[in-house]
């Protein structure tokens, strides 16, 4: 369906199902949903002419002097409101957004994937990326206690959040977004939700509208659901696995090796994965973009990356090779696992497909798969093996960040300066700030 087509669609669902309020979706750098709505009167020239908002009121947007900006809705995103009441209903719309003279954004994170997509394609590559996004249940934003006692795929009657699980995917599936498994993960209250392939930028949607959505069906029912990489200390941490794979235009998995009977990943597949390796560090103040995203990378948990590694079926690798299964080549892929879902799944997509093509581009050579018993060994002796370990704190992760000419051109001038000046007041406030643990361990012997 084309672009006519789509907007032909739209207009005539608003029209059919007596819409009375379009919700205009877009995110700031920072990968914080942000909306305002129109009236179905003024969504055929919104498509045509764009919405005009003030961008200076938005995070990482432009300055006062340069306040105006347009939201041109994407008419493939969309979709009627399933919890909002059919009369008078409500649909949202992603959008992306322009200029006053229409020119697209710099600032804009979809625009940033879709930059990199476009680059993909013209070396006859589609990205494709399913997530797995791992979140706690809370008694409300203040306390972070576990709600249950409930394992790894525990089946308990315990576990009190099944029907709220049930709930979200019902609504996920209502506005066509395709759900793989929803489970308990291995933390008391902790969850999970793995979202089915789709290409990068769909994708990258459907992960902002599931976190708003798990957030809303937890709000209706008086429970906190956190994304915080690291909410409790000793717990394990939450994550937002992503699994990539190229294909071509014609539908082929290019990451199948049929040749290669022990990984089953071709060389293109095999220079991608090194790519990203290679750019590990400088991606890491995106893929973690807190202070409390590296209290997840450094705690030894066993399941959580802490080097530039990579590894068959090793779920303590960065990027970890699923298993094959035969007859299912279009499945070949492979699973980031740095990632944390306070992330920015555009920016994160784009730095990841940027380092793969990067290594594709290069022909970069794959590092040796990184054991089991080496990964034991923690991250030193890795380094001393020639794998670079992630950044400790967000203030390493920045210098890195920093002086990277390659994550300049990736994310572009405008998004690369904003958000290292945000980050970095992030993390000197972080530092300045008093916690409990001084006052414990120094307040008393002071």
């Amino acid at each position: 369906m084309d672009q006519q087509q789509n907007i032909d669609f739209v207009l005539r669902t608003v029209e059919e199902r007596g819409i009375r309020f379009v919700h205009l979706w877009f995110t700031d750098v920072l990968g914080r949903l942000k909306s305002f709505a129109i009236s179905p009167e003024d969504l055929e020239v919104a498509f045509e002419e764009g919405v005009g908002f003030d961008g200076s009121a938005i995070e990482g947007f432009t300055a006062p002097e340069e306040a105006d900006m347009l939201a041109f809705p994407d008419p493939s995103t969309f979709q009627v409101l399933p919890w909002r009441p059919s009369h008078d209903g409500v649909a949202r719309v992603f959008c992306d957004i322009r200029k006053p003279d229409r020119t697209y954004f710099e600032g804009d994170p979809r625009e940033c994937l879709r930059r990199m997509f476009r680059k993909a394609e013209s070396s006859g590559y589609i990205m494709n990326v399913g997530t797995e996004l791992e979140y706690y249940y809370f008694p409300d934003d203040h306390t972070p206690v576990p709600m249950d006692e409930v394992g790894y795929f525990d089946l308990m009657p315990s576990d009190s959040a099944r029907d709220l699980r049930r709930d979200t995917v019902l609504t996920l599936e209502k506005m066509s977004i395709p759900v793989e498994y929803t489970f308990h993960s291995s933390g008391k209250s902790q969850h999970g939700i793995s979202l089915r392939h789709a290409e990068a930028l769909t994708t990258s949607d459907a992960i902002m509208t599931a976190k708003y959505i798990i957030k809303l069906e937890a709000y209706a029912s008086d429970i906190h659901a956190s994304f915080m990489p690291k909410p409790i200390a000793g717990a394990p941490s939450s994550a937002m696995f992503l699994h990539q794979s190229l294909f071509d235009r014609k539908g082929n998995n290019v990451f199948w090796g049929e040749d290669d009977n022990t990984y089953h990943l071709s060389d293109l597949a095999k220079h991608y994965m090194a790519g990203i390796l290679a750019h590990a560090q400088e991606i890491s103040a995106i893929t973690n973009p807190t202070v409390n995203s590296y209290k997840r990378l450094t705690t030894g948990e066993g399941n959580t990356p802490e080097s530039a590694t990579w590894g068959l079926r090793n779920r303590s690798a960065m990027i970890r090779v699923p298993i094959y299964k035969p007859g299912k080549q279009l499945s070949t892929r492979i699973e980031l696992r740095s990632p944390d879902p306070m992330s920015n799944p555009y920016l994160v997509n784009a730095v990841t497909l940027a380092a793969g093509l990067d290594g594709i581009e290069r022909k970069l050579e794959l590092p040796p798969e990184a054991t089991a018993e080496m990964l034991n060994q923690g991250p030193e002796a890795l380094a001393a093996t020639g794998y670079a370990p992630l950044p400790r704190s967000l203030d390493e992760a920045l210098d890195y960040f920093e002086d990277s000419r390659f994550m300049k051109d990736a994310l572009g001038e405008h998004i690369h300066s904003f958000f290292l000046k945000k980050k970095r007041a992030e993390w000197a406030k972080f530092t300045s700030t008093v916690t409990e643990w001084e006052i414990k361990h120094y307040f008393a012997n002071s």
